[in-house]
């Protein structure tokens, strides 16, 4: 890549279409794992058994997930280059909160409302207003919606990392603070000691750092270290992941989630090849608004697809064939999301997107914001 394109990216006032469709396509996977193969308390039936062609392939959607972390990884490393840590924490105030309260609200109401009893998290209202923080894990109390387990993984890299936005953020200290978070986490998972893994997160450190080090190389080319940081995240992803989809089999038996370890490891492969292949600058796309919809779209997509599943399928299940109301449920989910993203989030990032000076010469500097999340 030409050395002014990665800097402009770096800055953060370019844009990665890539990426864009790649957020997209994870969250597409999210839900596809959800609506496919897990949810068969909404369904009334195992979701595996109504779509039995479709479930090997949609049960990998169960690392959607983890593709969000290693783009996460990669973007939130972008955003704080060059930005001090009030302009990270109000960038991830503002791009995080509005569609979460929308969907909180939306959970709240359609369980407090209507006789809706699939995917009910029972909570009181001091329980939905905890989880009006984001930080309900910290304090114990359960999450209103099962997506929003990602979002504490999140906030735990964002704290992480803001350790390094205060020290300053640099090529030698990335290095230095991808290395040291890599070989802490592989600590804390060999000792297990449950307050080590809940701040150094062993299971999903590998894929945010995985990112960062593909970021240092789209920004500054290959270097021995950032792909050493890469390859060993890969290693560790693949414990992780095997790990957590045998989890899921235990839980609900391999009928129910039929998805085998060599499927596991292919899709793991493919995240790494893929957003190794976006850092080189080979996998290139012209930003187009489509594609900018798309990636927009995502983060609402992730948040509202459980409670919109929870809402019509029971409703549709019976009068319509299966994919007919997997299909209806699908589209009814983008185009709400679309409506949150249109109404919710655009209105309140424009409000706090204002152009800044750059230092010393005047000249503004439009912060175009990143999304990273699911």
């Amino acid at each position: 890549m030409h050395s002014s394109s990665r800097s402009r990216h770096a800055r953060g006032d370019g844009r990665l279409a890539e990426l864009d469709l790649l957020r997209f396509l994870a969250a597409l996977a999210v839900l596809a794992f959800h609506y496919l193969v897990a949810y068969a308390s909404v369904w009334g039936d195992r979701p595996a058994e109504l779509f039995p062609a479709l479930a090997p392939i949609a049960g990998l959607g169960i690392l959607g997930v983890e593709l969000f972390f290693v783009i996460s990884g990669f973007v939130i490393l972008m955003t704080v280059w060059g930005r001090g840590l009030g302009a990270f924490a109000r960038s991830r105030l503002v791009r995080l909160y509005p569609a979460y309260w929308l969907s909180l609200i939306a959970v709240a109401a359609l369980y407090g409302l209507t006789g809706v009893k699939a995917l009910d998290p029972k909570l009181s209202t001091g329980g939905y207003l905890v989880n009006a923080t984001m930080l309900q894990r910290l304090f114990k109390v359960g999450d209103a919606s099962g997506v929003y387990w990602s979002l504490w993984a999140e906030l735990r890299f964002y704290f992480l990392i803001t350790i390094l936005v205060v020290a300053g953020v640099t090529y030698g200290r990335v290095l230095a603070f991808c290395g040291v978070w890599l070989v802490a986490a592989l600590g804390a998972e060999l000792l297990g000691d449950p307050v080590l893994n809940e701040i150094l997160m062993p299971r999903y450190a590998p894929y945010f750092v995985a990112g960062m080090s593909l970021y240092l190389v789209h920004r500054r080319g290959s270097a021995w270290l950032p792909w050493i940081y890469v390859v060993a995240s890969y290693g560790m992803s693949l414990h992780a992941a095997l790990e957590r989809v045998h989890g899921r089999i235990e839980r609900a038996g391999f009928r129910n989630m039929p998805v085998t370890d060599t499927s596991v490891i292919i899709t793991v492969t493919l995240i790494y090849v893929v957003m190794a292949l976006v850092a080189l600058g080979v996998l290139r796309m012209r930003s187009r608004p489509a594609l900018t919809a798309l990636g927009a779209t995502t983060y609402p997509l992730y948040l509202f697809h459980s409670v919109i599943a929870a809402a019509l399928i029971p409703l549709m299940t019976g009068a319509l064939p299966p994919w007919a109301t997997a299909l209806v449920t699908t589209a009814a989910a983008l185009v709400i999301s679309y409506a949150v993203h249109v109404a919710a989030e655009r209105p309140v990032q424009r409000a706090f997107r204002r152009p800044r000076t750059a230092s010393g010469d005047g000249t503004p500097v439009v912060q175009v914001e990143k999304t990273s999340v699911p």
